[in-house]
């Protein structure tokens, strides 16, 4: 397993942008497909947005298509998140995972083993 720290979260105005990082310690980080997932209070944990160990498949919850980019630099064990255009319904605690899975559904939390701490952002209108 790794262990993931998430940074970048804070209070920003609808229509401005944040980036989260989530840094990993730990072996084989390159072999881990990787996804962003938020909850919000009172709701489910929902997928944001994935992207495959190799770095080259990305997906994105409909919801933030177009708005949010997920990348990731094997080289420096991080993942980040560039979030754009946010919006009050984007308020969230941001969590990265990790999944070491051979078959993953990156969409799905019960595939990840590894949950960073969680980052708050909060998007006023």
């Amino acid at each position: 397993q790794v262990q993931l720290v998430e940074s970048g979260g804070g209070l920003v105005q609808a229509g401005g942008s944040l980036r989260l990082s989530c840094t990993a310690s730990g072996r084989s980080f390159m072999s881990y497909a990787m996804s962003w997932f938020r909850q919000a209070p009172g709701k489910e944990r929902e997928f944001v947005a994935g992207i495959s160990w190799v770095g080259d498949g990305t997906f994105y919850a409909d919801s933030v298509k177009g708005r949010f980019t997920i990348s990731r630099d094997n080289a420096k064990n991080s993942i980040l998140l560039q979030m754009n255009s946010l919006k009050p319904e984007d308020t969230a605690v941001y969590y990265c995972a990790a999944s070491g899975l051979a078959t993953v559904d990156i969409s799905a939390p019960g595939d990840f083993s590894s949950w960073g701490q969680g980052t708050q952002v909060t998007v006023s209108s």
